[in-house]
């Protein structure tokens, strides 16, 4: 998987006042959890504009003050009015132990169903997985070209070598709707599949 590196430093004081003066010099307070370790610090927005605002899932190579971590980003707090981030949770990964991330997924192909005038419905960009970092992918790519007008692909029907996927098996990713002018024999007994699987 890609890393980003990701510059801080240590936080002398964590209290409201500190962290409110943090915030007006547009840094974000954050924590670093796991291996033993609680960690304070912050860091500039910029310095997480590219980690946070991306379709991209990244492993963080967190620089605090010199030294370096290896790091997920696990939860990140946004103001509820102007959107500015409030606060980053990141937790520290071993390459012998197995972590938790979001990977995007790919699309790949132009599914029959739609050539026929049925719609493409994208339910899930990001599949929740847990493996160890040498087998986390950038993406998880599914070919959905054979997907027909009613069909759905999945979570249980994605499998990866040493990855675990952690989403409800019946969630559906993809799928293809009945739409107006897809053809008759299609509809007929699909596209009844096609609307269950929405509710």
């Amino acid at each position: 998987m890609k890393s980003i590196e990701v510059k801080g430093s240590l936080r002398e004081e964590v209290g409201t006042k500190s962290t409110n003066k943090a915030r007006k010099e547009d840094m974000i307070p954050c924590a670093l959890y796991g291996q033993g370790r609680n960690i304070n610090f912050q860091v500039h927005e910029l310095a997480v504009k590219d980690l946070v605002y991306t379709a991209n899932a990244y492993i963080v190579e967190l620089v605090i003050d010199g030294t370096t971590y290896k790091a997920a980003m696990q939860e990140i707090q946004f103001h509820p009015v102007t959107d500015k981030i409030l606060h980053i949770d990141f937790f520290e990964i071993a390459e012998d132990k197995p972590v938790i991330m979001r990977i995007p997924v790919r699309f790949e192909g132009v599914p029959v169903g739609v050539l026929k005038g049925g719609k493409l419905v994208k339910r899930k960009r990001y599949l929740k997985v847990r493996a160890l970092v040498k087998d986390l992918p950038d993406t998880i790519t599914l070919d959905i070209s054979n997907l027909a007008i009613g069909k759905t692909i999945k979570i249980s029907e994605v499998v990866r070598e040493n990855i675990e996927m952690l989403d409800a098996g019946e969630d559906v990713i993809v799928m293809v709707k009945t739409a107006r002018g897809a053809k008759a024999e299609e509809e007929e007994g699909e596209g009844e599949e096609a609307e269950a699987a929405t509710e």
